[in-house]
């Protein structure tokens, strides 16, 4: 049976767990306000604020609050962020404006449309990295305080 010491152990475990739930449930809450009706058919990629952004981010800032930024972990946890952050702003948009081509060129065909919403805009992004700050700094909080 694990300690409430081990416990804290656990938090690089919950924590992009947790990131990633409180940014889906607020991206269907503010997806939901926006539609006047619940939004089950907009969850995916896209939206606000961005699950992949809040993911990586609450990595970087728990590492961060947890070992500091000198060590190395904290240097693949930003690379990694780096990569994830660029590719939700242009990659992804970019694969989303092929997909509005390519549905445009099959409208006639009985072929199911390709999603054209797939990349975020750097507010959807900023949303996700401060929700993932927010979570890391709440559980690191929380779990050093049982810990102690």
């Amino acid at each position: 049976m694990a300690s409430r010491g081990d416990l804290v152990e656990y938090i690089y475990l919950i924590t992009p767990f947790a990131a990633w739930l409180v940014a889906g449930i607020t991206k269907f809450i503010v997806n939901s306000i926006k539609a006047k009706q619940l939004a089950f058919g907009l969850i995916g990629y896209g939206g606000l604020p961005s699950n992949h952004s809040a993911i990586v981010s609450s990595m970087v800032f728990l590492i961060a609050l947890k070992e500091g930024i000198t060590h190395p972990a904290f240097g693949v946890a930003i690379t990694l962020a780096f990569i994830v952050l660029l590719d939700a702003n242009s990659l992804r948009q970019q694969v989303g404006k092929h997909a509005k081509a390519i549905n445009l060129l099959q409208r006639d065909a009985e072929i199911k449309p390709l999603r054209e919403r797939m990349g975020h805009t750097r507010i959807e992004i900023l949303a996700g990295v401060i929700v993932g700050g927010l979570v890391a700094w709440f559980l690191f909080n929380l779990l050093s305080n049982v810990a102690a």
